[in-house]
């Protein structure tokens, strides 16, 4: 069941990532205006946006396997239609359609993990789950652009709603519901909200630590090109290693947090950050172009590191009756404070430059330090 929620999301991600990869197409071969292009990319992820909180209150009512499967279904319906819709507002809003649809899976996919595995074997499972989206990143990266160039926009959204199609089926027939306490009991247990403040603190910090982790991956590419140097393909030689070291960082942090616990975890990747971002703007500053690169990968790695711990201690300290909100509100605010970055950090760097902005924005993982919690906490 791990795999089928890692394939499911991978899959969402897919359909979410494939318009930003059909920009070269669009934009560039058939003179579509940049900005209507953006807003094109933009919405998969705002229809994502406006969904995870619903997502995940209808999976705490009925269930993970039906919500996984049924989202799905529907993201495989309207990616199809977008497939063979004709002019980019009818795409637009049926690609907002597709990811909204896509949101089933992140809130529904962590609840499985959680209901499933054993407190002592968390941390890994959710580690392994978060690298669906980087790998629904990467195929979209690899299928999209040489199947748009054989056969223009549709072609890509076809495989999409293929993938998103099969995956529903296969999670319909694989995915079982975890044991769920009685209703009375999901009751009595009240809204964790209420409880104290581990949550909202989680989530504070969560949207702190995901600004250093979308600097990176939006403006590190660039950065490389322009102000040290480096060769378009060297430098996505090495955006790619930080991303796939990332990957397998999320599973080695997620291990470690089942031993020594996941705030505590939390705190130290707090504190790698800041000091990351500024190595990595000392290294910018003094134009020194392979330790810059290093110190990119290192702190591209760094700066994903928290999300798995924060969703598994997110979903444990809601508890089942609340998981699945609590985990759309979590997603939810990472989403929301990542659109801000692309705009906020780049008319930053316009100001004061790459090594500055990068040294600026190690001051969010220094503010969330003393807002992470002590300790783990854990429903009932």
């Amino acid at each position: 069941m791990l795999g089928l929620g890692v394939l499911a999301q991978a899959a969402g991600t897919l359909v979410v990532a494939t318009p930003a990869y059909l920009i070269p197409l669009l934009h560039l071969q058939q003179g579509l205006p940049l900005a209507q292009v953006g807003l094109l990319v933009a919405a998969p992820t705002v229809g994502l946006v406006l969904t995870l909180v619903a997502w995940g209150a209808l999976a705490d009512r009925v269930g993970e396997r039906w919500v996984i499967a049924g989202g799905l279904a529907l993201a495989a319906a309207f990616t199809g239609l977008a497939a063979l819709a004709g002019g980019l507002v009818p795409i637009g809003v049926l690609l907002l359609l597709a990811g909204g649809a896509t949101g089933s899976c992140n809130a529904a996919s962590g609840r499985v993990v959680v209901g499933w595995f054993p407190r002592r074997r968390r941390g890994l499972a959710m580690g392994i789950r978060q690298m669906s989206q980087p790998l629904g990143v990467a195929a979209a990266a690899l299928v999209v652009p040489p199947l748009a160039a054989a056969g223009g926009a549709a072609l890509p959204l076809v495989v999409g709603a293929v993938a998103t199609a099969v995956l529903a089926v296969a999670c319909a027939a694989g995915i079982t519901d975890p044991p769920r306490p009685p209703r009375a009991e999901l009751v009595a247990a009240g809204n964790p909200y209420r409880r104290d403040r581990f949550l909202l603190r989680v989530h504070l910090v969560s949207v702190l630590l995901v600004v250093p982790q979308f600097t990176l991956s939006t403006f590190g590419l660039v950065w490389l090109i322009a102000d040290l140097r480096w060769s378009a393909t060297a430098a996505g030689v090495v955006v790619a290693l930080a991303q796939l070291v990332g990957a397998g960082g999320r599973i080695v942090v997620g291990s470690m947090s089942d031993r020594f616990g996941r705030m505590r975890l939390l705190r130290l990747v707090a504190v790698a950050g800041v000091v990351g971002l500024l190595l990595l703007a000392a290294a910018g500053a003094a134009d020194w172009a392979v330790p810059a690169a290093i110190l990119l990968v290192v702190t591209t790695t760094v700066s994903v590191a928290d999300n798995g711990l924060a969703f598994t201690s997110v979903a444990e300290a809601a508890g089942p009756g609340w998981s699945g909100r609590a985990l759309g509100v979590q997603n939810t605010g990472q989403f929301v404070a990542a659109s801000t970055v692309a705009p906020g950090i780049g008319a930053l760097i316009a100001v004061v430059g790459y090594p500055v902005a990068f040294a600026l924005v190690a001051l969010a993982p220094l503010a969330a330090l003393p807002l992470v919690p002590r300790s783990d906490a854990h429903a009932g």
